[in-house]
């Protein structure tokens, strides 16, 4: 608000600060419109751009986990990682032992044994037959069915002989993919029952931001904006793009959203857990905007004082954003009005005395 204050100085002084007010007013008339000849106290209400940003905290973030469970119930042995040691796809993790794994093993071999017997047993009679068909002694419905026999054989030495690989596989328990291990939740030696889960993988390059933003405007978010991500403590931005929005409203209130770099090359500060800021531009709004000086807060409301052929009138407004000294208009406002901007708030409360008695 541009005012003069009372004070007892000098003429020179006096001179000097009626100069600064004059100054003042010329300048919010110059960025705000162009008021009437000696009418300095009042501006014309013109529409300004006003860049539209959205702001949040956010956190760098593992896109999913994966969870190394036991297939087949048994003892655990071997187990040699430990939280935030890093894996590559295929490594040993560990071994499942004990009773069970190894009476399934025995299972397996005898079937496979069984079935290699079987197999040879339909080779030989299917040679046999085939001589016999050569001299007149077989007939050929003869060889057909010793040669089916034979190929059923060969396919249940092959299903055996995968699923002795199989029970083989299932004692070692690798990595499925690349990664960090976040988190054990079993110890070496420990019995395990069939689907437990032994670790937590991170898989790598798997990171993302998640953001929660609040208010009505966060509404307006969608995939495929664009912003930047500052790390806190320091640090370089990095652009950003959002690829997935929230569907729902948290209950806090918050919509979270979620961003990707959008450069392959990464800096050394993207680890998982690293917080910072992170703005997303959108498109540019226009809005009238006042001096904030032209405010009046009265019983909850915001007003201005509209300068009309009648006189001064209050009108409520809907404040927005506010920058610097100048605040836009959400709603309340039309271009082309002149409002009050030097002393407004006296203005508005100019009768206020004549409400109240003096105590006697």
């Amino acid at each position: 608000m541009v005012g003069l204050i009372a004070l007892r100085l000098p003429w020179c002084g006096r001179i000097a600060v009626a100069r600064l007010a004059a100054l003042c007013v010329l300048a919010l008339a110059g960025a705000f419109g162009t008021a009437a000849a000696g009418d300095a106290d009042v501006l014309t209400v013109r529409v300004q751009t006003l860049p539209r940003s959205w702001t949040a905290y956010g956190q760098i973030a593992p896109t999913a986990i994966l969870a190394v469970r036991s297939v087949d119930p048994g003892t655990l042995r071997g187990l040699h990682v430990v939280p935030g040691g890093a894996v590559a796809a295929g490594d040993v993790l560990a071994q499942v032992g004990g009773p069970r794994v190894q009476s399934l093993l025995t299972a397996r071999e005898e079937a496979l044994r069984s079935a290699r017997a079987q197999e040879s047993a339909a080779r030989r009679a299917l040679a046999i037959v085939r001589r016999e068909w050569t001299n007149q002694l077989a007939t050929r419905q003869a060889v057909d069915t010793a040669q089916r026999d034979w190929q059923v054989a060969r396919a249940a030495v092959r299903t055996a002989a995968a699923q002795l690989g199989a029970a083989r596989a299932l004692r070692i328990v690798r990595a499925p993919v690349a990664g960090t291990v976040i988190a054990l939740q079993a110890a070496d030696g420990e019995e395990m029952s069939a689907g437990e889960t032994i670790l937590t993988l991170m898989p790598a390059g798997r990171l993302w931001i998640g953001a929660a933003y609040y208010g009505a405007d966060a509404a307006a978010l969608h995939a495929g904006m664009t912003g930047r991500f500052r790390p806190a403590g320091g640090g370089e931005a990095i652009a950003v793009r959002v690829v997935a929005v929230a569907s729902g409203i948290a209950a806090d209130g918050s919509r979270t959203v979620g961003l990707l770099p959008t450069s392959p090359t990464l800096p050394a500060w993207w680890e998982n857990g690293q917080w910072g800021t992170v703005a997303i531009d959108g498109p540019p709004r226009r809005m009238a905007a006042v001096p904030t000086s032209a405010l009046i807060l009265d019983h909850g409301h915001w007003w201005v004082l509209v300068r009309t052929a009648r006189g001064d009138r209050p009108q409520e407004v809907t404040p927005g954003p506010t920058r610097g000294w100048q605040t836009w208009i959400a709603s309340g406002l039309q271009p082309g009005q002149r409002i009050v901007v030097r002393d407004a708030f006296l203005e508005y409360h100019r009768g206020i005395a004549e409400s109240f008695q003096p105590p006697d």
